[in-house]
């Protein structure tokens, strides 16, 4: 990509185009998280014919699974998305496209009906793998290889993605739980359809970034043809060694809508001394999903500024070992809800006590300051690692790798049917522990695979279109 072409104009000392995807995802993720909030959630209630509270009736372990399976699809399309905008039409299109496909999906939830409620999972499914890896690789696009911005660029980014998913989930579960799951899943279309507004009106804040490459006009092409150098093919291993991280770590994180959704619902006392505006003096469980979302408002800037500072002093800061920082910390939030479950105390299959509710926000707040560690600088690392000619499709990949840790997380939290929630939780937070560690005991050699491509001093030359970092 020419940076040339891309708009100079700033914003808070970041390019104009970094606001414009900000908000563009911001509402994206208000439809995916709203409509996540209140999935499970939907899927298991009962079904009460003519009550907008009806639901399907499934057991958890079908709700779980299917949880699992169609978070798994989201992202797994990704790999598809990000290849069709490599070869053919470029992640600028690419995002406007997959829009329009969450546009339609999200408004199709609304209307109480089966058919309308797969149909519209399937388009929501299509239009994510279209739009997240993409736009992505748009932010990364936005600045030069070595501006030491970037990773603090994507936590801006992130920081959009989750003031979506907080008032999402709070609002979207809110409505759902005052007039039914349809209007909930309504407003989560309305969501999407301002961000798609947003998009098209921020294109001229844009140009030069995510334009198709392969065009015949390009200058571009013979570049995209050339074979990868054996440096590039290195840090594409240690880039699919990454997504193992990822998997482990998104199969335990991924808890919070399924398991820890249904806990809530199920066996957390939500009971407030005072009466709050719509819900009264019961808090709806789909409004716990906005708790990590605020805690990423509250701390996003504080933990992207502490790696900055971290890193300038000469420690160690690189994106593998924030990762397995993120790992660690995140398991120990799931020590929290091994907690809680002690609490429930049963008579039969009745519950006769639930957990308290702080065992649910410290543990969303240890699972936030780990995503945190982990999620955005994975997806800067990604940017800076993946050849251009595979950009969208590394990304792609990259979510992919996070479809399958939902995958696993749905089967996870399956298996407290048969072994209950405390081993689980207790399991999950010793596994994480444990694979953490082990990422920082190989960290050396995963590093001489990126052969300094997150050095931000001492670019020498560019090379087959990407910015290659000479070893020092």
């Amino acid at each position: 990509m020419k940076e040339s072409a891309i708009k100079e104009r700033e914003l808070f000392g970041h390019p104009v185009g970094l606001y414009v995807l900000f908000f563009v995802e911001m509402w994206e993720r208000f439809s995916y998280y709203g409509m996540r909030a209140i999935l499970t959630l939907f899927l298991a209630a009962p079904i009460l014919m003519g009550d907008p509270q009806s639901g399907y009736g499934w057991t958890n372990a079908e709700t779980l699974s299917f949880y699992g399976t169609y978070t798994m699809m989201v992202y797994l399309m990704s790999i598809p998305g990000g290849w069709i905008a490599d070869k053919f039409i470029g992640q600028k299109k690419a995002v406007m496209l997959g829009g329009v496909l969450l546009c339609l999906g999200h408004g199709i939830l609304a209307i109480d009906a089966q058919w309308a409620f797969f149909t519209g999972l399937v388009l929501i499914v299509i239009g994510v793998g279209f739009l997240k890896p993409n736009i992505s690789t748009m932010v990364g696009g936005l600045y030069k290889q070595g501006d030491d911005r970037r990773d603090f660029g994507f936590y801006i980014f992130y920081l959009g993605i989750n003031l979506g998913a907080f008032l999402g989930a709070l609002i979207v579960g809110a409505v759902a739980a005052k007039w039914g799951w349809h209007y909930g899943f309504g407003l989560a279309g309305i969501g999407m359809a301002i961000g798609q507004l947003v998009y098209m009106y921020g294109l001229k804040y844009l140009e030069g970034v995510g334009e198709f490459l392969g065009k015949k006009d390009s200058p571009d092409k013979e570049l995209m043809k050339k074979p990868l150098t054996a440096v590039e093919k290195d840090r594409m291993l240690v880039m699919f060694l990454s997504f193992l991280i990822i998997i482990v770590f998104w199969g335990a994180f991924e808890q919070a809508g399924g398991l820890m959704s249904l806990y809530t619902e199920q066996k957390t006392d939500r009971l407030l001394s005072f009466s709050l505006p719509f819900v009264g003096n019961e808090i709806p469980a789909a409004v716990f999903q906005s708790i990590n979302a605020f805690f990423i408002i509250v701390f996003a800037a504080v933990i992207g500024k502490f790696w900055i500072n971290w890193g300038r002093k000469g420690k160690e800061s690189s994106s593998l070992f924030k990762m397995a920082i993120g790992v660690i910390i995140m398991a120990f939030g799931f020590f929290f809800m091994s907690k809680a479950s002690t609490e429930v105390v049963m008579n039969g299959d009745e519950i006769v006590e639930k957990s308290a509710m702080i065992w649910l926000v410290l543990a969303y707040l240890f699972h936030t300051i780990g995503e945190l560690c982990a999620s955005p600088v994975a997806l800067s690392f990604i940017t800076k690692l993946a050849p251009v000619k595979y950009a969208s499709f590394m990304m792609g990949a990259y979510f992919a790798a996070t479809g399958l840790g939902n995958k696993l997380a749905g089967f996870v939290g399956g298996l407290s049917e048969g072994a209950g929630e405390f081993q689980v939780f207790t399991g999950i937070a010793i596994f994480c522990t444990l694979f953490g560690v082990l990422i920082l005991l190989i960290l050396k050699p995963l590093k001489r695979l990126t052969h300094g491509a997150e050095d931000i001093k001492g670019t020498k030359h560019e090379e087959a279109e990407g910015f290659e970092i000479a070893d020092n």
